[in-house]
């Protein structure tokens, strides 16, 4: 029987683990970006903008983080010693992570600029699309643990969850504008909501993106 090949796992070279232990890294702070930004996006509900100014704050430098890892990253892929379909794959995959990063970074400086208290329906859509959001960040984590683990039935399985979600979040930003056209809100205001409701529906977008890879790299491990 052939044994699997875990793209994620290679073959214990020095140079290798490190990559790997980046990645890690890499995953792990992508995933604390969204965490804070769902921080922040309670903290303005409950009306809290110490909190809400901090959480952002911490968003930043996560995202901050984050770049510099891919950077790492990005330089020991370019001249290690690995094949260049592997390279090219797991060049596509940190930047995938990158862009999550990214784009939640995005959602939160828009948050930041949100004075005015929105009406509940508003606050509920804002909560449920981040929460959508927290989740498919949460699976993507598990799919990106199982493959490495080569454990590639539930990777792929994770990575469904996440297609599942992105429609999901789709729907929502639906209904994130229709009760935002049925607010009261200032105009500056108004423009600021509907950007984050692009925002939120972007940073569901990337975690799809990386999802797809994950899959490929799946495929490609067997």
């Amino acid at each position: 029987m052939k044994e699997a090949r875990n793209i994620l796992g290679w073959l214990g070279m020095a140079e290798e683990l490190s990559i790997l232990k980046d990645a890690q890294k890499h995953v792990e702070e992508t995933y604390k970006t969204v965490s804070f930004f769902a921080d922040a996006i309670k903290a303005f509900i409950q009306g809290d903008l110490s909190a809400k100014t901090a959480a952002i704050d911490n968003v930043r430098e996560s995202e901050h983080q984050a770049d510099l890892l891919r950077s790492k990253m990005v330089s020991e892929l370019s001249e290690g010693l690995l094949l260049p379909p592997d390279r090219e794959d797991l060049m596509h995959f940190v930047k995938s992570l990158d862009r999550i990063a990214d784009w939640t970074n995005g959602a939160a400086r828009i948050l930041g600029y949100i004075e005015q208290r929105l009406p509940e329906s508003v606050l509920k859509n804002i909560s449920s699309s981040t929460d959508v959001i927290f989740t498919s960040i949460s699976k993507l984590k598990e799919g990106i643990a199982a493959l490495a683990k080569n454990d590639l039935k539930k990777a792929l399985l994770d990575c469904e969850d996440v297609d599942r979600l992105e429609h999901e979040a789709d729907d929502q930003k639906k209904t994130l504008i229709e009760s935002l056209i049925h607010a009261k809100l200032e105009p500056v205001t108004f423009f600021l909501v509907y950007q984050l409701a692009e925002y939120l529906e972007g940073v569901t977008d990337k975690i799809e993106d990386a999802a797809d890879l994950i899959k490929v790299l799946a495929v490609k491990s067997k």
